[in-house]
This record gives C-alpha cells, structure tokens and sequence, in this order.
C-alpha cells in the first residue's frame, strides 16, 4: 500500500472500527501463518484442529467445530485430509459412544511441534504489558456469549 493510500486509509471511520480492526489483524496474521505452514502441508484451519487433537482429553468433531466457529462438515474435511496424512485418528469417544473423538497420532505430535515452532507470535514487537492486557481483552472478546 503506498504512502498516500495509507493515510487514506487510516484516516477512515473504518479504520477506527474496533471490529473491523480485529478481522483485518486476524487476517494479516493467517495469511502469515499459512505461509509459514505451507512447508509442513497445513494451513491455519487444519493446524488448529490438530493442536486441539493433541490435548490430553480429545475432542470431539462437534467441540472442534464449537469451538473454530466452523461448520461441522467442515471439521469433518479437515479430520478427513489429517486422517489421510495419518497425523490424527477418530475414535469412539468414552463420554458418549455415539460421538467420535480426534486425537493426534505420533507423526501428528511431530508435525504439530514442528508447525507450533513455524508459527510466529504477532505480540512479539509489543511491550509485554501490553501483551498481556491484549490477550486477556481478546479472551474476553472470544469467549463472550
């Protein structure tokens, strides 16, 4: 963006929008990331699914979906693409017979480290007073019913 297109754009109501701030940095910071994870054969979306498939107590498809805001056939393409490449497996799940929990595999630990490490912080430039007082307002705002 050029210098002039910048103050333009800055200058705007827009550009004062707390939400529209919080899509426009969520999607800096994803496309950064599909970047740095393009190497390892994943992308944001499927790098989320397996970081929550390697909690102590998996989740199901339907808490993975809950909790990404994505549609439920869309975690479903994802645990079909991470299945295939053997980083995760689905199994009945203990609390409920009929629902099928996603848990990571070995290969998938591995690749999950090796793509937690790729991932960069977008706080690492901020003063760490204000990272901390970012992350709990964006936890505040995340979590919000």
């Amino acid at each position: 963006m050029s210098t002039a297109e910048t103050e333009v754009t800055r200058g705007s109501a827009l550009a004062h929008n707390a939400s529209f701030l919080l899509t426009r940095a969520s999607v800096i910071a994803a496309q950064r990331d599909n970047r740095a994870l393009e190497p390892l054969g994943l992308k944001v979306r499927s790098y989320s699914v397996l970081s929550l498939a390697v909690e102590d107590v998996p989740p199901t498809q339907r808490e993975i979906a809950e909790f990404l805001r994505l549609d439920p056939s869309q975690v479903v393409a994802l645990v079909d693409e991470l299945e295939e490449r053997g980083l995760v497996a689905r199994a009945a799940d203990p609390r409920d017979r009929r629902a099928k929990v996603v848990a990571a595999t070995g290969p998938g630990l591995a690749a999950y480290e090796k793509a937690r490490a790729s991932v960069v912080d977008v706080m690492t430039h901020l003063a760490p007073d204000d990272v901390a007082t970012f992350q709990r307002v964006l936890e505040q705002l995340a979590f919000e019913e």
